[in-house]
């Protein structure tokens, strides 16, 4: 109690210091739903403009963001944002499914780069939502950016690109018949 209180009492003030306050709701993966409705709906009742649905360890699995999504609009009418870890390889799928129940943004990053297996990946949220017009997404990016924009962040950084990295990797729309053919 005494920590929702610390939380109302800050969104509240920042709301009227004329702030755009968005909750960010880590552990939302392991969080019972009802903490989480109690969380969202203080979020609205302070003047929160949108909270965001984090799945901090990267286990949750697409149908679940759908729902937790779906709910956390339902619960509080605000917007809703999706911000997902890869430890699973499923940032980018369940990314994709928050949006598909209406959650309006994703919190990306370049190459998936990010703690432990990283986040999702803005190279290939970008290539799903123009490879799958039917989804009705666009990110306004021009996707003839996104490779070199993966090596100036991997040069920058260090940090290698895999071979194999979706989009972006050496090996992404290579085709080898050899192995198709053995």
């Amino acid at each position: 109690a005494e920590l929702e209180q610390q939380a109302a009492d800050q969104i509240q003030a920042a709301v009227a210091a004329g702030c755009h306050v968005n909750l960010f709701m880590p552990e939302c993966s392991r969080t019972p739903l009802q903490h989480i409705r109690s969380a969202v709906e203080m979020a609205r009742d302070m003047g929160a403009g949108a909270v965001t649905m984090v799945d901090s360890y990267g286990v949750m699995r697409p149908p679940a963001v759908r729902y937790v999504v779906g709910k956390m609009r339902e619960w509080s009418g605000l917007d809703v944002d999706v911000h997902c870890h890869n430890d699973l390889g499923l940032a980018t799928a369940n990314s994709i499914a928050g949006v598909m129940n209406g959650a309006r943004q994703i919190e990306c990053t370049i190459n998936g780069i990010g703690e432990r297996a990283g986040n999702t990946s803005l190279e290939e949220v970008v290539m799903i939502m123009r490879q799958h017009p039917d989804l009705k997404f666009d990110t306004g990016i021009n996707a003839k950016l996104l490779y070199s924009t993966s090596q100036l962040v991997s040069d920058s950084m260090g940090m290698p690109v895999q071979p194999n990295k979706a989009v972006v990797g050496a090996n992404a729309f290579a085709h080898s018949s050899g192995i198709h053919q053995d």
